[in-house]
């Protein structure tokens, strides 16, 4: 297991949850598979792992309090899972800390996909990404009261850290490497989520919201029609 990427997968449905472990198995991943929120947290807590997959309607702890639990202690990435595309848990999974997720019914190689997505832009939170990016300035970025350490990969805020997740670190990153200029919900969605294919913007806007809590309110401008700059 050493050598797998290690999911943590909390789903309550028994067919569900044996045959998507099975699938990601087959796919080279190492699975711990458990029915509820309690226990998985219980999971995560002892294994650790690389990414959870959590449903959102699970018993004893649902989803989005588990979400909120695992980041209360980590920035392991997370995908939630809902039944229904147009519900309110994507928001409040995205909310709660999610950084993506997939709707029920799913396609294995779909879900396969948008872990792999994941994993490889939380690989590639640091450096890497910034010049993928097009972000050329290295060493501290200043805007007002705000400092981004690109070398190190930290965020202050009148001096004081900010914890940001690796997603959210990585939008700060497109933001800050083009200061004032607007990018579209699809090219951060391209950019940050990895999409090569349409997305759903309310990803986006959630995590906006939530960076803008972290880094100040009025940071970060929305643009009507078009979507958003980081005010030089």
């Amino acid at each position: 297991m050493a050598d797998q990427t290690h999911v943590l997968f909390v789903e309550d449905d028994d067919v569900i949850r044996e045959a998507t472990q099975l699938a990601l198995e087959r796919d080279g991943f190492a699975v711990t598979a458990m029915p509820d929120g309690l226990s998985g947290l219980e999971a995560f807590r002892a294994n650790r792992p690389d990414i959870a997959l959590l449903d959102v309607m699970v018993p004893g702890l649902d989803g989005v309090s588990l979400c909120r639990r695992i980041r209360d202690e980590s920035t392991v990435p997370v995908i939630m899972l809902s039944a229904r595309a147009d519900s309110i848990d994507v928001v409040l999974g995205l909310e709660a800390g999610a950084d993506d997720y997939v709707t029920k019914p799913f396609d294995g190689a779909v879900l396969v996909a948008r872990i792999r997505a994941v994993l490889r832009r939380f690989g590639h939170a640091g450096g890497e990404r910034a010049q993928e990016s097009g972000a050329s300035v290295a060493g501290t970025l200043t805007f007002g009261d705000l400092e981004i350490d690109t070398d190190g990969m930290e965020v202050r805020r009148a001096g004081r850290p900010v914890g940001l997740t690796p997603t959210e670190m990585r939008l700060l990153l497109e933001f800050s490497s083009a200061p004032g200029t607007v990018l579209s919900r699809d090219k951060l969605l391209e950019r940050v989520w990895d999409y090569g294919w349409g997305g759903d913007t309310r990803v986006v806007d959630v995590h906006v919201q939530r960076l803008r809590q972290k880094i100040g309110q009025d940071r970060i401008e929305t643009v009507r029609g078009f979507g958003y700059k980081l005010k030089a």
